[in-house]
């Protein structure tokens, strides 16, 4: 079944390389459809997915490359069904996203996103070491294309800054993945594997071992995330990239990072976690409250949303270094809520630069004047990032700061001041965007929401609504994975 999920969009792109370049919407049509089917066969995983147990679960494995000890081998526990999901659910409306704005290349375009789509669906479902290492790269190689073709202006520089950053980390934790190959033995066969779950069964390595192998891990993820100060390449890429380019990057793309510390970082190096965790808690409180400040200073939206990633992704790895069952499940679910909150305020921003042409603040004023219904999705997804009870920002940022003040109430205190921020960042982006005088003739004769827009805005906030209401249903499956996790990695 993960195989299906995982392929489904592979396969797509391969018959789109078959279509006539010319059939723009046979092409739309067969992408979209792929989406919509790999959306339908992973929405049977949560109806199917034992909550009881922290076992991986839907396992598929057969040697791959046994010369080496590799083998194919997939799985999704409490931590990665959610974000499976949420890849799924975002794909068609980046496919319907991008019917308008892309007019260029629309084949390449199309085969490179559902590659992406793979890419991104491997490494959330991947438990073999070389296995998570090609899906991690082939994710790259999309990425890149996404913004060096269809990007804006300086979309070259972008995606280079983007490919260097992500590369640097990638080969200290290609290092790092050899190092556990060829320093620990199957206790069944007696030989090298990169299988994860035998490699969680080994001893764990020596402490001064331990500490340069989460050294190397986290480098790649927190530059992935991103964390402070590996953060600079994020607004370039995000500003560049088009717009479902944007949010694909925002919502799925960065929780490759922070799925990786849970995932490998953590659970791989328990004894390095004392030593690291105090500076990850620093760097993410620094990161939550200097994003903030920069989006305050903004004046393009698109860049002001890019560092908003930057502060709320802080809120993410700081309820997973609380090391506590209400930090780390409010981390999870966090980075669902900034997935659904903040790839909807792309797409938003998007829906102006479609008929203005520009992203400029200074540009807009009283909008809401004629766009109302676009207001009123825009202020409800605002209102959802800054984490209003009702909505689904709040759930996660009360879990974080109430798993952070049991292990550091110091550090709860700063945090929460990024709360504050968030509100007056956006507050004040929508007042000056939506409110107040209707002075430029430009904005005048502003089209509200078309059927297309609707499709793909109201599905998020129908979203943002059922998670901030009915928080239950995220938390649940993810309940016995965290509890295993920190009993595993305290011990």
């Amino acid at each position: 079944m993960l195989s299906l999920i995982i392929f489904i969009p592979m396969a797509a792109g391969i018959l789109i390389l078959l279509l006539p370049k010319d059939n723009k919407n046979l092409i739309r049509g067969v992408a979209l459809g792929a989406t919509l089917l790999d959306l339908a066969v992973s929405v049977p995983l949560y109806f199917g997915f034992d909550q009881t147990t922290a076992a991986f679960q839907f396992e598929e494995i057969f040697a791959w490359i046994p010369g080496i000890g590799s083998n194919y081998h997939l799985g999704i526990d409490g931590i990665s069904l959610w974000l499976i999901l949420l890849t799924t659910f975002l794909g068609p409306l980046c496919i319907i996203g991008s019917w308008g704005p892309i007019q260029k290349q629309v084949k390449a375009y199309h085969f490179v996103f559902l590659f992406l789509q793979t890419g991104m669906l491997g490494v959330f479902s991947s438990l073999d070491l070389v296995l998570f290492y090609v899906f991690w790269e082939v994710m790259l190689v999309p990425m890149y294309l996404l913004i060096g073709i269809w990007g804006g202006p300086r979309r070259i520089y972008a995606a280079v800054k983007f490919f260097l950053y992500t590369m640097v980390g990638s080969v200290l934790m290609l290092v790092a993945i050899l190092w556990l190959y060829f320093n620990g033995l199957d206790p069944e066969t007696g030989r090298h594997t990169f299988d994860l779950v035998k490699i969680y069964a080994m001893t764990a390595p020596e402490l001064q071992a331990q500490l340069w192998l989460f050294g190397a891990f986290a480098l790649a993820f927190a530059i992935k995330v991103p964390m402070f100060p590996f953060h600079t390449w994020l607004p370039d890429a995000h500003v560049e990239a088009p717009t479902a380019g944007s949010v694909i990057l925002a919502a799925v793309l960065l929780k490759m990072g922070t799925y990786g510390f849970l995932r490998f970082c953590m659970p791989l190096f328990p004894d390095a976690i004392p030593y690291f965790a105090p500076w990850i808690s620093v760097l993410a409180i620094i990161g939550i409250i200097y994003g903030a400040l920069v989006c305050m200073v903004q004046p393009d939206m698109k860049k002001l949303i890019a560092y908003s990633s930057v502060s709320h992704l802080g809120f993410v790895m700081l309820g997973m270094f609380a090391l506590n069952q209400q930090g780390v499940q409010g981390s999870i679910i966090q980075m669902l809520n900034h997935g659904i909150s903040t790839g909807a305020l792309f797409f938003l921003v998007g829906v102006l630069y479609d008929r203005r042409h520009t992203r400029m603040i200074a540009d807009y004023g009283g909008v809401a004047k004629v766009m109302p219904k676009y207001a009123t999705v825009f202020i409800i997804i605002s209102l959802s990032s800054v984490g209003l009870p009702g909505l689904n920002g709040f759930v996660g940022e009360f879990l974080i700061l109430l798993g952070t003040a049991k292990a550091n109430f110091t550090y709860a205190v700063f945090a929460a001041t990024g709360v504050i921020f968030a509100a007056v960042y956006l507050l004040w982006l929508i007042q000056r965007v939506f409110f107040g005088p209707l002075d430029k003739d430009e904005n005048k004769d502003l089209q509200d929401l078309t059927l297309r827009e609707k499709v793909i805005l109201y599905p998020l906030v129908a979203m943002t609504i059922i998670m901030g209401v009915f928080p239950q249903f995220f938390l649940q499956p993810m309940a016995a994975t965290v509890r295993v996790f920190l009993e595993n990695i305290a011990r």
